[in-house]
């Protein structure tokens, strides 16, 4: 096979000069962004506040080969200087911790930037807003990486929801567990299954401070959400909701669940765990209409069941999927698996797209509007205000913001 030159329905004029903030030495996050940035060609980096430690930061330049003079100490620095250069970054990619993420993206924004950013989008709804409306104000992509809306099969599903495949949505069941925090565990070890080098106890995700209040909630939990949110195309109107933490002296929580009401009358539950023993990275969503039913586990993401009523179950793999939705996310002919950063790598084209066409004055194109922005992560914080609220009104009915 060639030399894989990037995806041709989606070739830009020129590469967009990317910038990173945190991702640095250690940091697993950092990385995946930057290998979903290069697969397809469409980004460049030259720009990086990878720490802020600057030594570190130094370090971690250096490493992947990036300019010195284009290696800041602080992303308040970098956002300064790049958007005075006439080369400057078109965008930044933020992969701090979450405390980090609304200064971060606030800073960019100011400086005319566009902003691809981690999940959750902020610590807070009031951050999220705020976020939402600087982006709006000036015009500028924020693209929040929801990494499972890349995968080929995740987007056809949302089309055969939407094109009323499933009939009326009655049932709604997601999950996202996982194990590696199902036992305290030293600092060092901690650290590195999250993908973080860190010096505090179970690195920044166990700290309120810097996690948010909202521990495998903001985690997973917010992607079992967003998910089901995405593919069923509705959003509940209340939720009932406990947190509960397992694993004596851990200072957020590590386990959740939800029960959710439609305003068509649906209901579902969503469930997410980072102390559920013997699960890798097991997110699953099953969506069960009047006509229909669907299911999707992220573990095996090149197939898709779907089962009518009354009749035989489905295997829909990700070479036979139909239309151009599931083509768009698509690299690789039938019966070659695409995965996780294939699915995040869709992001980044999406993003690219999006971005060229608002510097060029010119409307999104249409193969683009899968991607999800800011608004979904406004949508993820209102979600996690709603389940904090009903855990501290002893697990009652709350509706959502």
């Amino acid at each position: 096979m060639g030399i894989n030159h990037g995806k041709q329905e989606t070739r830009l004029s020129r590469r967009l000069r990317l910038g990173m903030a945190g991702g640095g030495d250690g940091a697993f996050i950092g990385a995946v962004h930057r290998m979903a940035a290069r697969l397809d060609d469409h980004y460049e980096l030259v720009a990086g506040a990878l720490s802020g430690d600057p030594a570190r930061a130094a370090s971690s330049a250096a490493a992947i080969r990036l300019d010195p003079a284009r290696s800041y100490a602080s992303y308040v620095e970098m956002a300064r200087q790049e958007a005075a250069r006439a080369d400057g970054i078109d965008v930044v990619a933020i992969v701090t911790p979450n405390y980090l993420h609304a200064p971060v993206a606030t800073a960019f924004l100011e400086a005319g930037i566009h902003v691809i950013c981690d999940k959750p989008l902020a610590i807070s709804l009031q951050e999220a807003q705020g976020l939402a409306a600087l982006a709006r104000q000036k015009n500028l992509l924020f693209a929040l990486t929801h990494t499972y809306t890349g995968y080929p099969l995740v987007r056809h599903a949302r089309e055969l929801v939407a094109a009323g495949a499933l009939g009326e949505l009655r049932l709604l069941q997601v999950e996202y567990s996982q194990d590696w925090l199902a036992a305290e565990i030293p600092a060092a070890t901690a650290a590195a299954a999250s993908g973080e080098q860190d010096p505090g106890a179970q690195g920044w995700r166990s700290d309120p401070a810097r996690n948010g209040p909202a521990g495998t909630l903001g985690d997973v939990g917010s992607h079992a959400y967003q998910l089901a949110q995405y593919i069923s195309g509705a959003t509940p109107t209340q939720l009932l909701a406990e947190l509960h933490t397992f694993v004596p002296g851990r200072q957020v929580d590590d386990h959740v669940q939800v029960m959710l009401r439609y305003a068509n009358g649906a209901r579902g539950t969503l469930w997410a765990s980072q102390v559920a023993t013997g699960c890798e990275n097991a997110l699953r969503l099953r969506l069960y209409g009047s006509k229909a039913s669907l299911a999707f586990d992220q573990e095996n993401p090149n197939q898709l069941w779907f089962t009518p009523q009354g009749g035989q179950a489905q295997c829909i793999t990700r070479g036979r999927a139909s239309g151009q939705v599931a083509a768009h996310a698509t690299r690789v002919p039938a019966g070659h698996p695409e995965g996780y950063l294939e699915a995040f790598a869709q992001l980044y084209v999406d993003a690219a797209l999006q971005i060229a066409a608002i510097n060029n004055g010119q409307p999104p194109p249409d193969s683009s509007r899968f991607l999800t922005t800011v608004e979904d992560g406004v949508s993820g914080m209102e979600f996690i205000d709603a389940v904090l609220r009903s855990h501290t009104q002893d697990s009652s009915w709350v509706s959502l913001a």
